[in-house]
């Protein structure tokens, strides 16, 4: 039986799923405050947060589509030990950091500014919400879900276009040293790659379960197709947000916060009451994304506990007790925290969701183990700048490239990619 050729409507909704995994509350408010800062070099900014937090993302569903596996499946040619540790690290720093900043975004747009209440409050009642629905795994907020993302998108849509054709293409000079990187190390802090290694495994398998009459190369094609277009919007709104944020230099002043300036764009735009419905649609969007990450956490840690449901709940108890104890942090401080362990963390996922989508005789596991400890030996004077120790590292930084730029990474491992691939094609003629 052949299969009809791939339709624009599958391509569509696919894309529509792919763009909701990535599409969180919590990323928007990161491109204005670039813009902002950036000026003049705001295209400069956009090109920089664009490959850390659109780029890599979709070439990790991409090495999904390949593997047809979990987040464990990406560093087994290191070693299965490997693997399993940074899962473990991936799962901690996500439930310890991006789904507390959920709760402090609430509280800033949709709570603070309406009621005035304590953020210990808010992030109480914000996770006592999210373990009750860990608990009993709602479907309504797989449909909250569907009609937030197009929400959130049209509002933007109209911000971004208000706020471009009202304002004068004036833009101020950048107040950024690096912009380029400064755009780098902004997307790590969407948390996008890591989202695609730990959730992209989920979007694949309800792919192949639509689809499963398509060949393996028809769905191939069907999300590279889609995941392309999803990240086309992405580019789209994210530098659609940053211009706004460059544009609107005369109306905030520089130490504006994240949120704060997110919500003075809605308002110049749409007015009190459409930054007031942004404020609820963000606070319900991030909500859907707490849940998602805890849930997420808990089922993994069932999968390693012979589907224990001891250990899931004790695991949604332990997140949302994090979550409440970061949670009552404003935005800014969580970002802050984050820095050092994204400066590990988002290297090596980098790098393997690179190795896992070139050919496979570039790709061996003697390929993997050389590129990701390199890549990991190399982070460490970047990690170790981030927590204080920066004049410490500024010697062994100045003699790494890139590593003054919070990069020293990059080429080692890059380096180690061709001597690894040396090293196995003169092995492979010996034998």
């Amino acid at each position: 039986m052949i299969s009809k050729p791939l339709a624009g409507k599958e391509i569509w909704v696919t894309a529509f799923a792919l763009f909701s995994l990535f599409f969180g509350a919590g990323n928007l408010i990161l491109p204005p405050q670039l813009g902002l800062k950036s000026g003049e070099l705001w295209w400069l900014v956009t090109l920089g947060f664009c490959t850390s937090a659109v780029l890599i993302p979709i070439l990790g569903i991409l090495a999904h589509a390949k593997l047809q596996g979990t987040i464990f499946d990406f560093g087994k040619k290191v070693s299965p030990t490997f693997s399993l540790i940074f899962s473990l690290i991936v799962y901690a720093i996500a439930i310890g950091l991006p789904a507390p900043r959920t709760a402090s975004v609430t509280h800033e747009m949709a709570v603070a500014p309406f009621f005035g209440s304590s953020p210990w409050l808010t992030s109480m009642l914000y996770f006592a919400l999210v373990f009750v629905f860990v608990m009993n795994r709602s479907k309504i907020l797989d449909l909250i879900g569907k009609l937030l993302t197009p929400a959130i998108f049209l509002i933007l849509i109209g911000i971004i276009g208000i706020i471009t054709f009202s304002l004068d293409y004036d833009f101020a000079h950048s107040t950024m040293e690096n912009t380029l990187t400064t755009g780098i190390l902004e997307g790590y802090q969407t948390f996008d790659a890591i989202g695609a290694v730990v959730v992209g495994g989920v979007i694949i398998v309800s792919i192949n379960i639509r689809h499963k009459k398509r060949s393996y190369a028809e769905k191939k094609t069907l999300i590279r197709k889609a995941g392309w277009l999803a990240g086309l919007a992405l580019f789209l709104i994210y530098m659609g947000l940053i211009l706004s944020g460059a544009l609107s230099h005369s109306l905030f002043d520089l130490d504006i916060s994240r949120t704060e300036l997110l919500s003075g764009l809605a308002t110049e735009a749409l007015g009190h009451y459409g930054n007031l419905l942004l404020s609820i649609l963000v606070a319900l969007a991030c909500f859907t994304t707490a849940v998602g990450i805890v849930t997420g956490t808990s089922d993994f840690i069932l999968s390693r506990f012979q589907d224990s449901q001891k250990a899931y709940t004790i695991t949604a108890i332990l997140g949302c007790v994090l979550g409440v104890v970061m949670g009552q942090f404003n935005v800014d401080y969580i970002i802050a925290v984050a820095l050092p362990a994204l400066m590990i963390i988002y290297p090596i996922t980098i790098v393997l969701i690179l190795l896992n989508i070139v050919p496979e005789k570039y790709a061996s596991p003697t390929v993997f183990k050389a590129v990701v400890w390199t890549t990991i030996v190399f982070s460490i004077p970047d990690f170790l700048a981030t927590i204080g120790l920066s004049e410490a590292m500024e010697k062994l930084q100045s003699i790494i490239p890139l590593s003054n730029y919070s990069m020293g990474w990059v080429l080692p491992a890059l380096a180690a990619f061709i001597v690894g691939n040396g090293i196995v094609q003169k092995r492979n003629k010996t034998e």
